[in-house]
């Protein structure tokens, strides 16, 4: 997955939208909650996104996976993926879940705003 196929399926996702932060970074958020930051790693494009506690467990363990800098380290359920080692489709999984997790997060109120509803 290239920085332009990432951002092209972060904002078909429902009530997103999209800064440039933090030195060149990609950022993805969802009623103002980040849940996809796209950087770079030293060796290729990574994509940083939200996981529950058990894919923060599990992910490390394999390649191309590893706890997100500085999220991680701050008690942040984050996981890094370098993009030319995890398969585009399950990147898409990960970023949608990570989506769904903020959305889940969010106040009633702020879903109905976003048209995103009770769920």
């Amino acid at each position: 997955m290239n920085y332009d196929d990432y951002n092209a399926f972060c904002a078909a996702l429902p009530g997103t939208t999209y800064v440039m932060q933090w030195g060149g970074s990609h950022v993805w958020k969802v009623g103002g909650k980040v849940f996809c930051i796209g950087g770079r790693s030293e060796e290729a494009p990574a994509f940083s996104f939200k996981v529950s506690e058990i894919a923060f467990i599990v992910l490390p363990e394999q390649e191309g996976f590893r706890p997100a800098p500085y999220l991680a380290s701050r008690g942040l359920k984050w996981i890094e993926a370098r993009a030319d080692i995890v398969e585009p489709g399950e990147l898409r999984d990960l970023i949608r879940a990570s989506y769904a997790l903020v959305v889940a997060g969010l106040s009633a109120r702020k879903r109905r705003e976003l048209g995103l509803g009770e769920a």
